[in-house]
């Protein structure tokens, strides 16, 4: 009953809805009251497989593989999680378990585990408490850590207070005046980048907006293919006559790899602004071969875009924790969250990572800019 509950409480918490994301402030409880360790790690693979169930689908259509590639990337993904709540599982009531589940709950939200610590029940602080900064933060903590005592009647509760108020009342997070985020449908392939027929229906997108009042525009990840001297020419020169900074996600090689990067553009030059801090682990970081894309981890945590402080989020990191706090530390104005999710079908990876933009956004009460391909 356990292993189902918590799966249940997976699929619902992160179904890409970000109302419902309080679901997921279950499953400490689940965890914490597993009859032995072997039920603690079977509850805790539950909740992650159910969290996480578009990957094995996903990664099948990025690699053009079936579905066996994909299942078995999804269960290795998994290792992770149920290896660190396993472990520090304890059949001891009293402090031992809260304490416990918080020090789970950091190792997954830092790396190295923390690379692949998605589903956090943490994310829902924004929803619980909109606009509480870290106190909220603190606050859906302490609840979670709560919900792991004997105590989590008191603290479900409290969870359910802040859940229903939340609901009532909320109001995404809006985007800055004059700025747009331009969501594109390109299909890519694995290993293709921008030609020059979809950078001219970009420009032309871009060229729209601008006609409709935007000045600051904000494009997906990977909009920009493949960046070049050329490539920046095209742009530059097409922006030329328009007032408009536009920024636009790319890659830049170098002689590791490459870098993912966002990319700041007007009519007068270009400049790379951030580099992504978290690639999608084994498909783009390969740190044990050559030619993936370099991870910064605790580098630029936040971007100068149109002469505002930015929290940049590309794709996956979106998913994670520590990158948007430590963006938050350094007091951005705005958060920027692109995303290339061509790959993700009709999966709800992509309306997850949305809802998790917006929680965060949501907690620190900050402007929201969003930029997906899908």
């Amino acid at each position: 009953m356990l292993f189902i509950a918590a799966a249940i409480v997976g699929t619902i918490g992160w179904s890409g809805e970000v109302l419902l994301l309080p679901v997921a402030c279950a499953v400490p409880a689940l965890w914490a009251f597993a009859p032995s360790r072997l039920v603690a790690g079977l509850v805790s693979m539950a909740y992650f497989m159910a969290a996480s169930r578009g990957l094995p689908v996903g990664v099948s259509i990025f690699y053009a593989s079936d579905i066996w590639v994909g299942l078995g990337l999804w269960i290795a993904a998994s290792l992770l999680f149920v290896t660190v709540h396993t472990v520090l599982w304890s059949p001891k009531p009293g402090w031992h378990r809260p304490l416990r589940y918080l020090v789970a709950a950091t190792l997954m939200s830092v790396p190295p585990f923390g690379i692949v610590g998605w589903a956090s029940p943490i994310t829902a602080a924004g929803v619980l408490f909109p606009a509480w900064g870290w106190a909220g933060l603190a606050a859906t903590a302490a609840g979670l850590s709560a919900m792991t005592t004997r105590a989590w009647p008191l603290a479900g509760a409290g969870i359910g207070v802040a859940f229903s108020v939340s609901a009532l009342t909320w109001s995404d997070p809006e985007s800055p005046e004059g700025w747009v985020g331009i969501n594109t449908a390109f299909d890519y392939q694995a290993g293709n980048h921008a030609d020059y027929a979809q950078h001219m229906a970009t420009i032309a997108l871009v060229r729209r907006a601008v006609e409709n009042g935007a000045r600051t525009i904000v494009l997906p990840e990977s909009a920009l293919g493949i960046w070049t001297p050329t490539t920046e020419r095209l742009w530059t020169r097409s922006l030329a006559d328009l007032n408009v900074i536009v920024a636009g996600g790319a890659v830049v090689v170098n002689d590791s790899g490459y870098d993912n990067v966002m990319i700041e553009l007007t009519g007068e030059g270009a400049r790379i602004l951030y580099r992504e801090r978290m690639p999608v682990p084994i498909s783009m970081w390969r740190p044990w071969a050559s030619g993936g894309a370099s991870a910064e981890f605790f580098a630029n945590p936040t971007g100068r875009f149109a002469r505002t402080s930015i929290a940049p989020l590309i794709c996956y990191e979106q998913l994670l924790v520590w990158p948007i706090l430590q963006s938050i530390l350094s007091g951005p104005d705005v958060i920027v969250a692109t995303g290339n999710g061509w790959w993700t079908g009709d999966t709800n990876i992509v309306p997850i990572q949305k809802a998790s933009a917006r929680a965060w956004a949501s907690l620190f009460g900050l402007p929201l800019v969003i930029a997906f391909n899908t």
